[in-house]
């Protein structure tokens, strides 16, 4: 698959490499990581966190972390346990570190407008 960029260039994406981006795109999955952070869990464990899911939806975002390479699979007799897998979350890494430079003058921006607004309201506040 190709992708156009900003400036008119391609960009080949290969349709066998797992889209992370994709994977966290959404929030059950996002939690599922978010689980997983404290430590493994058995595919149960999992399930139940998700009450307003059932087992085979549980399943589907977990095969989505798995092809995506966010988590590994251990089977333990008759038990899959699932652990995060951090060096799946590379890709995402190396992406906002393109960003992160930028981050600090905006919030330094941010600051310098809250510290303004902040003092237009004590002043308003002063005169009434």
């Amino acid at each position: 698959m190709a992708v156009e960029g900003v400036t008119g260039s391609t960009t080949q994406i290969s349709p066998d490499v797992p889209d992370v981006f994709f994977a966290i795109s959404d929030t059950t999955r996002r939690a599922v990581l978010d689980l997983l952070t404290h430590g493994p869990r058995n595919a149960g464990d999992i399930v139940s966190q998700f009450p307003q899911l059932t087992q085979p939806g549980v399943s589907r975002h977990l095969r989505v972390l798995r092809e995506a390479q966010l988590v590994t699979v251990t089977i333990e007799a008759q038990q899959r346990i699932y652990t995060l897998k951090p060096e799946g979350l590379k890709t995402l890494n190396e992406w906002i570190s393109k960003y992160q430079e930028f981050w600090p003058s905006k919030l330094d921006a941010l600051e310098d407008h809250l510290n303004t607004t902040r003092t237009r309201r004590q002043t308003a506040t002063r005169k009434k």
